[in-house]
């Protein structure tokens, strides 16, 4: 059973967007997976990898988006992005130098922090970007 299942509450209104964030927690489940079979040490250093790449292209596009729309709260939100990449950041460096080994805190970030992420900062896009006209 996935430990996050995508919902429409995750929905933010742009399907390139909800793409990515299924992505996204298709990533965290992989960790959950691997956890429940006794592999997660094993699977840890790819999932944090790539985690860390497929957040910096998601958040890429996100922003590129909301720059040419002129989104008001892009500053935050930006902000919130630099954030996560730079704690994923750590915790892969971390993973690699032998000092963080995988735990239920750790998934239990990932998880907490995107469903936070979009069910909050994300949803405060969609009326905006409806209203653009962007699906």
């Amino acid at each position: 059973m996935p430990l996050l299942e995508w919902s429409a509450g995750l929905d933010v209104g742009v399907t390139d967007f909800n793409k990515q964030h299924q992505r996204l927690v298709a990533l965290i489940n992989e960790l959950h997976a691997a956890m429940l079979e006794g592999k997660g040490s094993q699977a840890i250093g790819h999932v944090l990898r790539e985690m860390g790449d497929y957040t910096v292209y998601h958040f890429q596009a996100e922003e590129r988006l909301m720059a040419a729309k002129n989104y008001p709260g892009l500053a935050p939100h930006r902000a919130e992005h630099e954030a996560f990449v730079a704690k994923v950041k750590d915790l892969t460096e971390r993973f690699e130098r032998g000092t963080l080994a995988l735990s239920v805190e750790t998934l239990n970030f990932l998880k907490d922090w995107l469903v936070h992420h979009i069910q909050g900062t994300d949803k405060q896009y969609r009326e905006f970007f409806a209203k653009a006209g962007v699906q």
